[in-house]
């Protein structure tokens, strides 16, 4: 025991449900979130580890060492959850049992220190004769049907609205928890990945953040993937800005197409779920093979991959088409744009290879210094780029969100008002409370006042 009396279990859970601990958590929540908002999280751009002086900069190992690259899963933001989490439930420990008996077994007597805390209060003259079913019809009419309490010095009624609104709060703190626990689950037993599928392929798994490849437990084709383009703002043609991009995929089990899975179309904001796990159109890409000739040397290029030229300079396609009419007026037929790396350094040459078009090939090669290049064509195809989701967690997510906002509806706007009625010796005291809104409240009260004097026919003195 401590000297104040109190053992040390007792000081702590005072301490566990301080008000001021839920403050300093719910602030320091909001904090290190900025740090998440700034810093990338998860697969880091290049340009972002360059920008902080590379892998092996002090900046850079000091964040990893800190989490900073995947906060949301760090132990010490995990502990402020699992804190915040202990110090709401230390509070709903700690208060509901006062708030429970308020809220189930009222007072209903009018006594001095109800008086003295109201809200509001008044005293009425009542006509000589009136007894207890006239003033409880009365009441009922004006605010509802009372508790009446008679005792020998006096009659009391009581009437309140919402007492369950006293445990609004409460609502609120199990919403954070339910939310809590469906993030717990959803990290858990849920997943994120991705799967590239070339058009007419079909794959059985996919590859999550780890690096690991998982099975889907069911089998996915693309049946088909287009894109389109805006149109330039000169009306010359299609821009290279994607519009939309769209896959056609078709779920099988065991080679047995799924119903309603066949042919399922799938764009940016409208996922595809089958089994719990969500697919998300997340980008796109070619595939397959490309044939140039470097002078007069036949050469094969893989999409997007690089080749090295006689001079030692380095060949890497960016971006082909098999039709570039639509994207540059006059010129018809494969064309391909290439970076070149100069063998002995320097800056890198951006060019453009047709297959049509001799003359533009041969200055474009002479600007970047190497044989002539020309683009022969491919047999290029699309592949689809999809987000893998599963969070098994979410519906409790959700329901603790609609929890949330029932609880903070109820706990701002529905307010638990109570009303102490004491009749003796021909004079009516009405004492009120309410837990919010004290200044509205009086503007009611006033009026409820005026309405019994009126059903009572009295008139205040």
């Amino acid at each position: 025991m401590t000297t104040e009396g109190r053992s040390i279990g007792d000081q702590a859970m005072q301490a566990i449900a301080s008000l001021r601990l839920t403050m300093f958590l719910l602030i320091c929540l909001a904090v290190v979130s900025i740090i998440g908002t700034i810093i990338p999280q998860g697969t880091l751009p290049p340009e972002y580890v360059a920008s902080i002086g590379g892998e092996q900069g002090n900046r850079y190992k000091l964040y990893s060492l800190l989490g900073f690259f995947n906060m949301y899963h760090a132990w010490w933001f995990q502990g402020l959850l699992t804190a915040l989490a202990l110090n709401l439930m230390a509070c709903t420990i700690k208060r509901l049992p006062h708030v429970w008996r308020i809220a189930t077994r009222p007072e209903f007597t009018l006594n001095s220190a109800q008086e003295q805390g109201a809200t509001c209060r008044t005293e009425l003259p009542l006509p000589e004769g009136t007894d207890r079913e006239q003033l409880a019809k009365a009441v009922t009419a004006v605010i509802g049907r009372p508790t009446v309490t008679p005792q020998e010095e006096a009659l009391h009624l009581f009437v309140q609205r919402r007492p369950w609104a006293r445990l609004a709060v409460y609502v609120v703190h199990a919403s954070v928890i339910l939310i809590f626990i469906g993030a717990i689950i959803g990290n858990v037993f849920g997943f994120k990945g991705f799967v590239a599928i070339p058009e007419g392929a079909t794959v059985n798994s996919f590859t999550d953040r780890s690096g690991k490849e998982r099975p889907l437990g069911f089998e996915l084709r693309c049946d088909q993937f287009t894109v389109s383009y805006y149109e330039n703002p000169d009306g010359s043609g299609p821009s290279q800005m994607p519009r939309e991009y769209k896959s056609i995929l078709t779920l099988t089990e065991n080679g047995t197409e799924v119903p309603g899975y066949k042919h399922a179309r799938l764009i940016v904001n409208e996922p595809l779920t089958y089994k719990g796990i969500v697919f998300y159109q997340s980008s796109y890409g070619t595939t397959g093979s490309h044939r140039f000739t470097v002078g007069d040397t036949g050469m094969t290029v893989g999409a997007e991959e690089s080749a090295h030229l006689p001079d030692g300079s380095i060949m890497h396609v960016l971006e082909t088409v098999q039709d570039v009419s639509p994207f540059i007026a006059g010129k018809t037929g494969p064309a391909a744009r290439i970076d070149i790396h100069p063998a002995r350094g320097g800056e890198t040459v951006t060019l453009l290879s047709f297959a049509n078009h001799p003359e533009d090939n041969r200055r474009e090669s002479a600007r970047a210094g190497v044989p002539v290049i020309t683009y022969l064509g491919g047999d290029e195809r699309f592949y689809t780029g999809l987000q893998v989701n599963k969070d098994p967690g979410v519906w409790v997510v959700w329901i603790g969100c609609i929890l949330m906002c029932v609880g903070l509806y109820v706990a701002f706007f529905m307010p638990h008002q109570r009303f102490w009625f004491r009749f003796s010796q021909g004079r009516l005291v009405i004492a009120a409370h309410t837990t919010k809104g004290q200044a509205g409240f009086r503007q009611q009260f006033d009026t409820l006042v005026e309405r019994l004097q009126s059903s009572l026919g009295t008139e205040e003195k």
